[in-house]
């Protein structure tokens, strides 16, 4: 079964830290791209960061753009989001998600992922106290 599962949410202070994993099961990222996507209460879904190992390339929105970090263990089979310097905005759950050979920048910014054609892991709370 393919699945994806997000882990490391939490609650943490203005200015904080907090690093997030996203395992995949049942397939190998190589030929997928991989993002993290998030949705703040009462708010769209948004793309945050994205990564393409067959294009070797990463994508970062204005959302995480200088604070976060995306990086990929394909031995683990896992990717990672580390955020840094997080602001009560950032509070949201984060998904991952996978797209079969999507070019990063299109799938964080442009493309809107969805059940049937993504691989979908649960979400994650990220909670950011001021």
């Amino acid at each position: 079964e393919v699945q994806l599962q997000a882990s490391g949410g939490g609650l943490v202070q203005a200015g904080g830290s907090l690093r997030l994993s996203c395992v995949a099961s049942g397939f190998t990222f190589d030929d997928y791209t991989i993002g993290w996507f998030r949705q703040a209460p009462g708010k769209g879904r948004e793309g945050v960061a994205c990564i393409s190992k067959y294009e070797g390339k990463s994508y970062y929105t204005d959302a995480a753009k200088g604070r976060f970090t995306i990086s990929s263990d394909h031995a683990k089979n896992t990717v990672y989001l580390q955020m840094s310097s997080l602001k009560p905005e950032d509070t949201a759950v984060y998904y991952c998600a996978a797209h079969h050979r999507m070019p990063a920048d299109y799938y964080c910014s442009d493309y809107t992922p969805d059940a049937g054609n993504d691989v979908w892991g649960q979400g994650t709370l990220v909670t950011v106290s001021s």
